[in-house]
């Protein structure tokens, strides 16, 4: 008779809601800047200054550009609704803030 025993190790899972609606671009900033750039708990202060000011420096570039492709979408959005004859519905996605 063969035993064999395994464990495995999924790591954190997490879960994060919201109610009535997607989450923000700045979540999404947030998640992705934190899966680039690690901060060490044992780095050096003047070390660990430096790569907070890093960190600002990503998640501010991640957030424009996903708040861009956000607004890069609903044009297209809008503009695939005009050329389908919907024009009403295009008019409201353009005032959807």
């Amino acid at each position: 008779m063969i035993e064999i025993n395994t464990t495995a190790d999924i790591g954190a899972i997490e879960v994060v809601t919201q109610q009535h609606r997607g989450h923000p671009p700045e979540f999404w900033a947030e998640k992705c800047t934190a899966r680039i750039c690690g901060i060490s708990e044992n780095a050096e202060p003047h070390i660990r200054q430096q790569a907070e000011a890093y960190r600002l420096a990503i998640y501010s570039a991640i957030l424009y550009y996903i708040k861009e492709s956000i607004n890069s979408e609903r044009c297209t959005m809008k503009n695939i609704l005009e050329n389908q004859g919907h024009s009403e519905l295009a008019n409201i996605l353009k005032e959807l803030k």
